[in-house]
């Protein structure tokens, strides 16, 4: 009789860092807990699209501002050549023009540099597993303009609505089935019509949207835990780099 195999798999992470400090301070929070490795890093642009295409990691931590095209060419470009990278972007910039074009770029996730080691860690897990990942910091700012606007008129059903909250939420379609209590290819028919409807062409744009046209708040969309981890509450700014 052959005894099942238990053992857990790493998740295999590039950062992409311009700045050293910062760098070597994520590489060493993630050596710090287990279920991570470390398979490489770059520095600029090219580097980093061709780190990405041949090491093909789990999640790729990428800065917006590095040198050559930036963060957000490299996971346009890089997604291409590594389709099951998930891209978390780790960026100093707060503002929505940068969130909404990394989105666009097909990124799963957004943390400013002032989450803790913890958030860091939590929100690679999150975005690896399928998540929509946003800042805290940022989500409160999206919770006030959602309390502050209305809802925009939009041509979805009640049940569509239900299903996009849930795929706001980082669920997959056998999740959101059982959820919902459907058939699952009754879900994938829902998640077509409202991708065919909002005109975006993939689950995470379809979640910043429903976020964006105020559908749902950005409490219900995944956000890093500051709990489950190893590691210390100290920023990454804090943990091993004394600034970024």
């Amino acid at each position: 009789m052959v005894e099942p195999n238990f053992e857990t798999v790493d998740l295999r992470i590039v950062v992409v860092e311009d700045h050293a400090l910062v760098r070597e301070g994520m590489i060493q929070i993630f050596g710090k807990v287990d279920g991570f490795i470390v398979v490489g890093e770059a520095t600029n642009t090219y580097d980093a699209v061709d780190t990405i295409k041949n090491l093909k990691p789990d999640v790729a931590i990428v800065d917006i501002q590095i040198p050559g095209g930036g963060g957000v060419q490299v996971i346009k470009e890089a997604s291409l050549l590594s389709d099951k990278t998930k891209f978390l972007v780790v960026s100093a910039y707060d503002d929505y023009a940068y969130i909404t074009a990394v989105f666009d770029s097909g990124a799963s996730g957004y943390l400013l540099k002032t989450a803790s080691s913890n958030e860091l860690t939590n929100a690679v897990k999150a975005v690896s597993y399928g998540a929509t990942v946003i800042d805290q910091e940022i989500a409160a700012r999206l919770r006030k303009r959602w309390h502050g606007e209305h809802k925009v008129a939009i041509d979805l059903t009640d049940r569509e609505i239900d299903v996009l909250r849930c795929l706001a939420k980082g669920l997959s379609n056998k999740q959101i089935a059982k959820e919902l209590t459907l058939g699952i290819r009754t879900i994938e028919g829902y998640v077509s019509n409202i991708l065919s409807k909002l005109n975006v062409q993939s689950r995470t744009e379809a979640a910043i949207w429903a976020v964006q046209n105020r559908i749902v708040e950005p409490s219900n969309l995944s956000q890093p835990d500051k709990t489950h981890s190893n590691v210390s509450e100290s920023n990454i700014s804090q943990s091993n780099v004394s600034q970024l």
